[in-house]
């Protein structure tokens, strides 16, 4: 090629200042045209996703802004009951009135002092007002404050009176739920306190020694979960026997011995020869404690990681989380101890409703919801929330055998304060020793009906004593009103 053609191509190829410039400039327009899109991007998705959660932030402090211009909208329960309303003092002030008191102080929670419950919850739809805008136009003109949105909860009043009363003055919780949906019906904590004038009786609820009050032990409590743990260790004895569980048996001699450590049963009852439903049904100790021997320790941590222990919980109010600790090198003592839901293990009353929600529900847990829908002050619908799927704790197998297992706990074994002729029912109870010298907990949890279940329950009565005595029969009253049994519905 002659060496003039070559010149030409490489001065055509080379770029003159004013190019260069061109292309710096070019690149410079399309970097901020990204970094638009970018910022589009994400303000679109802090729009969709997270503003809620950033504006709800305790330690944001534009909250108080938005309480400057909106008035701090209801909460109500699940037929439009008013569970909190923000009215006028007569100085003129604004306060927060709780019209049924102590009854929903944990679950509603308070918003002075801090926010608790669904104060906290529903805090972010509290201070927004979807009013009219013309109305909000002509309100901040003449200097008042607009009438934020109201939410209207899943709570039902019946069922949280029906809690209350049958808890009466004792320590514990109940908590109900739809296992199908998800939906939190009722939620109880005793002791319990007045939210109304929460600021006046702070200093005397947080100095009171062995009460605290303010812990939702429904959701915050950890217990050791007795026998109602015996689920688990039965899901695992069924995932490590598939295809003998049902040949199982034991010879109950009201107490079982290995090396130094003796276990009985509770009161030392003698049960004789049992198979694996019998041992279920009627808490034998010695059998599971038995059984815990028998299984892989891997096996059984892995089953309890899968039902929620030791991570989180799907609860969008303040929780605890349960623990289970038995290692592979865990001793024979605290693997005897820990089948029978004793030893080191503690559990929540709201994760021990989850378990039997899930077992109701044919093995899939739905994530539990608290708020049914927001509207404005009007009544108007602005938002509203839907059942979802958590996920699966055990397969439709598993979930089907557990479920025959706790119907069998009522028909014919220690949760006999449920057996009626108005429906059927399932359960599972416990009696769970904390210290020494001290009357158990005494647990239930349970769903009805057994082929078509509506509502799970579980109580916690502390120092109850059995739970089949004590616990069983307060879920039952809260079956028996929302079954539409009480009263002779």
């Amino acid at each position: 090629m002659r060496p003039d053609i070559k010149r030409e191509k490489r001065r055509k190829r080379e770029k003159t200042p004013k190019q260069k410039a061109d292309r710096s400039i070019l690149g410079l327009v399309y970097l901020i045209v990204a970094l638009f899109l970018g910022l589009m991007g994400y303000v679109g998705y802090f729009l969709a996703v997270s503003r809620e959660d950033v504006i709800n932030n305790s330690y944001n402090a534009r909250l108080d802004n938005f309480s400057k211009t909106v008035e701090r909208g209801k909460i109500l329960s699940s037929d439009g009951t008013v569970l909190a309303v923000t009215e006028e003092a007569e100085d003129g002030s604004e306060v927060r009135r709780y019209p049924f008191g102590p009854l929903f102080s944990h679950v509603v929670g308070y918003s002075a002092r801090g926010k608790t419950g669904l104060e906290a919850l529903g805090n972010f739809y509290l201070l927004t007002s979807h009013t009219n805008p013309v109305s909000q136009i002509g309100e901040a003109l003449t200097g008042r404050k607009n009438p934020g949105d109201q939410v209207v909860t899943t709570l039902d009043v019946r069922l949280q009176q029906a809690a209350s009363d049958a808890l009466g003055d004792k320590k514990g919780a109940v908590v109900a739920m739809e296992p199908a949906s998800g939906r939190v019906l009722a939620m109880v904590s005793k002791p319990d306190f007045d939210p109304n004038g929460i600021a006046d009786i702070w200093d005397s609820i947080v100095s009171e020694e062995g009460q605290a009050r303010l812990v939702n032990r429904a959701t915050q409590g950890l217990y050791p979960p007795g026998s109602t743990f015996k689920i688990i260790t039965l899901l695992e004895y069924l995932r490590e026997h598939p295809e003998d569980y049902d040949q199982y048996q034991f010879d109950c001699q009201g107490k079982i011995t290995y090396g130094d450590y003796t276990l009985r049963c509770y009161h030392g009852t003698v049960h004789g020869s049992q198979t694996l439903k019998e041992a279920f049904g009627n808490s034998c100790n010695g059998a599971f404690a038995s059984l815990g021997l028998e299984l892989d320790k891997k096996g059984m941590a892995d089953t309890a990681g899968q039902l929620l222990f030791n991570g989180e919980q799907p609860l969008s109010l303040a929780y605890s989380k349960s623990r289970f600790s038995m290692g592979e090198d865990a001793p024979d003592w605290e693997v005897l101890q820990t089948a029978i839901g004793q030893g080191l293990t503690q559990m929540t009353p709201m994760h021990c409703l989850m378990v039997t929600a899930a077992i109701a529900n044919g093995g899939t847990l739905m994530n539990p919801y608290f708020i049914e829908r927001v509207e404005n002050a009007f009544g108007e619908p602005v938002k509203s929330f839907e059942p979802t799927v958590y996920g699966s704790l055990m397969d439709g197998e598993e979930a089907r055998i557990l479920r025959d297992m706790m119907a069998w706990v009522v028909t014919d074994g220690t949760g006999s304060a449920l057996r009626t002729e108005a429906y059927t029912a399932a359960g599972k109870t416990g009696s769970a020793e904390f210290e020494t010298g001290k009357e158990t907990h005494a647990w239930f949890t349970g769903f009805a009906p057994v082929e078509n279940p509506r509502i799970a329950v579980t109580v916690v009565v502390e120092e109850g004593g059995s739970g089949g005595q004590t616990a069983a029969p307060v879920a039952r009253q809260l079956f028996d009103l929302y079954l539409g049994q009480a009263d002779g519905e």
